[in-house]
């Protein structure tokens, strides 16, 4: 049991961890680089502490000042949120060294899970179906070529070791595989220290499908729905709802009970995400992410529960405090990542923001650190801002959405609100007919008819 957590995040997500342990009657820290002084997060913790200068590597990346706060702030958990630290296995383990309750899965899943060849490998031999493909690394390009005649153009290929869409690279015939392999050995080992990679078949239209799960230190796993997060600029969600209005509810239940078998399967504890493509009825599993997730919101509002905290409370021990007859999924639900960035060259767009006006009423939820004045510093990723919407059908989210998206104003800066305002209003996105390439076109359409 404990009674103080470390939040080894910023932003939103520090805001979220830290509101969950107020229900819970729990002590926070934040913790906060030079850039981050004047941060919402380290003004409503109960105690916060600088861990560096600005730069990510400078301070929330670096380990040593994170367990040092930890032990001077006499907290004995760490939440990691998602990001920086959340699926390094290191910090999970450096932290159970020290004798702190890492709130997430053991270090050795977070392992498992983070290289994708073995996550492809151990989620195979547990029963989920995965996307045609390498069994291993490939290192020379006529290996890839060798597969690439087997399973069919086009083909894709993958930092094994990365995430992001970094180290990513398609092939439609042998001459691009020949130009694109070198390609992204070199991206993988800029990104994340390792060259290998490995080949997937490239699915032309598919959607991007991921279910949520919950499971504790006794054996108890549960399932609580899908995402559909189709719609991505280079890799990157940016709009994500649920349930798919895509996925009927018997494969709903069929995938979440491979899944939930599939945990039991290797003992995980903690939230995590199950990843897929999903392509003419058939679903091939990507990735698992061992953490919250950014778009957990959307779960939360049509299921009732609250991910953070059941997270919190399976770290100290406890049982799941629900089984999966008790979920029921009710309504609809849609998450608008809102970024600092200009809607239409997609710049990043730090500075301050002068005028903030979040907008409200019945089924409107905003995630976000933000408030007049606050200065958003250039170091971090650009997102600053998720709306969240539930309506009671898909139609009646929509029409929420736009309201809530007309109320929303950020200023100075530019952000990515005009842009969601033109996508709730696309006949594709109202009648949910899109897959995981669609807004790169429509992107690409919009540029060439201005």
């Amino acid at each position: 049991m404990f009674d103080k957590v470390l939040i080894a995040n910023r932003g939103e997500i520090a805001l979220r961890i830290l509101r969950a342990c107020r229900d819970l009657g729990i002590k926070t820290v934040a913790v906060y680089s030079k850039a981050d002084e004047s941060a919402k997060h380290v003004r409503l913790a109960d105690q916060a502490i600088c861990i560096g200068e600005g730069p990510a590597k400078e301070s929330y990346l670096k380990i040593p000042n994170l367990l040092a706060a930890a032990e001077i702030s006499g907290a004995q958990a760490i939440h990691p949120g998602y990001g920086f630290l959340s699926e390094n296995e290191a910090f999970a383990q450096m932290v159970a060294e020290h004798d702190i309750q890492f709130i997430g899965p053991d270090a050795e899943h977070i392992r498992i899970m983070g290289d994708k060849i073995i996550a492809k490998k151990t989620v195979k031999e547990l029963g989920i179906p995965v996307v045609p493909g390498s069994e291993g690394a490939l290192v020379e390009v006529e290996d890839a070529v060798k597969m690439a005649e087997k399973i069919g153009y086009p083909v894709l290929i993958k930092a094994a070791a990365g995430g992001g869409g970094k180290g990513m690279q398609v092939a439609r015939n042998t001459t691009q595989l020949r130009e694109v392999f070198p390609i992204a050995r070199q991206e993988a080992e800029a990104n994340f220290g390792v060259p290998d990679v490995f080949m997937e078949k490239y699915l032309e239209r598919p959607r991007h499908i991921e279910i949520q799960v919950l499971a504790d230190h006794h054996g108890n796993v549960v399932h609580l729905g899908e995402r559909d997060c189709s719609i991505q600029r280079r890799h990157q969600k940016v709009w994500e709802e649920a349930p798919s209005p895509a996925v009927t509810m018997a494969q709903r239940e069929e995938l979440g009970e491979i899944v939930t078998k599939a945990c039991r399967g290797m003992g995980y504890k903690g939230a995590g995400t199950f990843e897929f493509l999903y392509e003419d009825g058939k679903f091939y599993f990507i990735e698992m992410n061992t953490r919250i997730q950014v778009e957990h919101p959307v779960t939360e509002l049509i299921s009732g529960i609250d991910l953070v905290a059941e997270q919190i409370r399976v770290a100290q021990g406890h049982k799941l405090s629900f089984s999966q007859k008790d979920i029921t999924l009710k309504g609809h639900a849609i998450e608008c990542r809102i970024n600092a960035e200009d809607p239409e060259t997609f710049a990043p767009s730090p500075g301050k923001v002068n005028v903030y006006h979040a907008p409200g009423g019945p089924g409107v939820r905003v995630d976000s650190a933000l408030y007049a004045g606050y200065s958003i510093p250039p170091y971090y990723d650009s997102m600053v801002a998720k709306l969240i919407v539930h309506g009671n059908d898909r139609d009646h989210c929509l029409r929420r959405l736009r309201r809530a998206l007309s109320e929303f104003v950020i200023g100075d800066i530019k952000t990515t609100l005009p842009l969601h305002r033109e996508l709730s209003m696309d006949p594709d996105m109202v009648k949910g007919e899109y897959s995981i390439h669609w807004l790169e076109k429509w992107i690409k359409a919009k540029k060439s008819s201005s």
